[in-house]
């Protein structure tokens, strides 16, 4: 699918600035500007670090029910079974478990439990999400050809910890595949991934919910998700912002000051005042709910690659959960956000945060891959159906789990803005084209809801069917915030 690649953006502060665009072109991503002179140095972005280790063939691989430490009693072959017993580490707060080829499937289980820094004591046994490969860019784009694409588990928060132990057990691949009966082979490269995601921004944004006005004011500029001319010029750094953090932040400068750490929320009158819609056509437009910006969340945008990503609209979106687990606060929310980002980009080798948006257990919304939050910003959420949708994650798992009241209604108030912007009806239909999935294959058309899970477009478990349940609710919701 060929993508609008230009971006026109006016920014005002401090000095004026003249923004980058990028000539249209191809699928290409968007060129990223050079500076037209060495910029002032600006303050450290929150670090972190990923410990990447190498998983050994393990003597007995079945899973301790008890979390007590035993000893070996018999020898397991690499391809049946592979682990880590009991390894002290670096400090991390998110784990997962990655592979060298990223068409391969890990047919089994993998298992990991966690020591707790400052008490030592070790958590139970907890299960990582292995069938991941839905959740990834599609088959043949940019991303996904890059090379760099690994194979991996959905990643789990474990929260501070300094020692971890691993058990991964190959499994039977009979009802996934012809290959026949009996364990699957693990694939080539197992290594666990111990994420660090830094400290928080030393400004944390404050809490902002979906319908709050923050403090922060927005430019007077036209929201539109279509292409315009492009200027040319140069972004440079300015003395709060590196480079690549400015131009993360400048494509949003039509919504909120450059550097802003969140987008203020506007009335239902205000968006649609800001909307473009066809002349004499009502528009149909939620009143826009408040956003942290990546800035806001503390994104290392040196992550990432500096070009950005687009596709041609946004006709649909796809609702998942991260999987991650449900083990956090609502204050690490932030925290949660930079780990997966950094498994993503560091471990699974994507080039940015995978989902479009990010939502928290208490309702605050964030912003996912870079690229401009009212853009039809190309993401790794839904393998076969990336393509001219977006994709958003409630942090947590809910297979088991009901989603807190609070996402459910982000969900709504989310997509009744950014659908709007585009022109869709949150309660209805859509056709789309499938890349290639595990449920359609390349090719075929698809008809879905405008507002799906995962499920709906990959043999996949996500969202959770919890979750799942109360799209039907976030659907109804959506279109009465777009006054329909």
């Amino acid at each position: 699918m060929r993508a609008l690649l230009a971006t026109s953006i006016g920014v005002t502060c401090a000095a004026a600035l003249t923004l980058p665009l990028a000539v249209p072109g191809s699928a290409a991503p968007t060129p990223a500007p050079a500076t037209a002179a060495r910029a002032p140095a600006a303050p450290a972005e929150p670090q972190g670090s990923t410990q990447s280790l190498r998983l050994r063939p393990l003597a007995d691989a079945e899973p301790r029910a008890s979390g007590d430490p035993t000893g070996p009693t018999s020898q397991s072959s690499p391809t049946e079974g592979q682990g880590l017993l009991q390894r002290d580490s670096h400090r991390f707060s998110l784990v997962g478990v990655v592979w060298d080829d990223a068409d391969a499937e890990l047919h089994g289980t993998v298992q990991v439990r966690t020591r707790a820094t400052g008490t030592g004591r070790w958590s139970g046994w907890q299960d990582l999400e292995t069938h991941n490969t839905d959740h990834a860019a599609d088959s043949g784009s940019a991303e996904r050809e890059s090379g760099a694409v690994r194979g991996s588990t959905a990643p789990l928060w474990v929260g501070d910890s300094d020692g971890v132990d691993v058990r991964v057990r190959a499994g039977d691949a009979s009802s996934r595949s012809r290959s026949g009966t009996g364990a699957a082979p693990l694939p080539a490269g197992l290594r666990v991934e111990l994420v660090d995601p830094g400290d928080d921004p030393q400004e944390q944004p404050e809490s902002v919910t979906p319908d709050g006005v923050t403090p922060a004011t927005a430019t007077s500029a036209t929201v539109t998700p279509v292409s315009t001319s492009p200027r040319p010029g140069a972004l440079p750094a300015s003395a709060t912002l590196g480079l690549a953090a400015a131009e993360s932040s400048a494509v949003n400068a039509d919504l909120a000051p450059l550097g802003a750490t969140r987008i203020p929320a506007l009335s239902k009158a205000e968006s649609e005042e800001q909307a473009v819609v066809a002349a004499s056509a009502k528009p149909y437009v939620g009143p826009r709910p408040g956003i942290v910006t990546r800035k806001g969340w503390g994104a290392d945008e040196s992550l990432r690659e500096r070009t950005f990503a687009y596709t041609s609209t946004v006709k649909a979106a796809f609702v998942h959960h991260s999987a991650t687990g449900n083990n956090y606060t609502c204050a690490q929310a932030p925290s949660v956000l930079r780990g997966i980002y950094r498994y993503h980009v560091k471990s699974s080798g994507w080039r940015d945060f995978g989902y479009n948006f990010a939502i928290d257990k208490c309702g605050t919304i964030y912003e996912g891959r870079a690229g401009g939050v009212t853009k039809a910003v190309l993401g790794a959420h839904t393998l076969g159906f990336n393509t001219n949708t977006m994709g958003i994650a409630v942090l947590g798992s809910f297979g088991s789990t009901n989603p807190p009241a609070a996402a459910v209604d982000a969900i709504a108030k989310l997509t009744a803005w950014k659908l709007g912007l585009f022109g869709r009806n949150p309660k209805g239909k859509v056709t789309l084209v499938s890349g290639g999935s595990g449920k359609y294959a390349k090719g075929v058309s698809v008809k879905l809801n405008v507002i799906s899970g995962h499920r709906d477009g990959f043999a996949t478990e996500c969202p959770g069917i919890r979750l799942y349940n109360k799209l039907g609710a976030a659907r109804t919701t959506s279109a009465k915030l777009q006054g329909r």
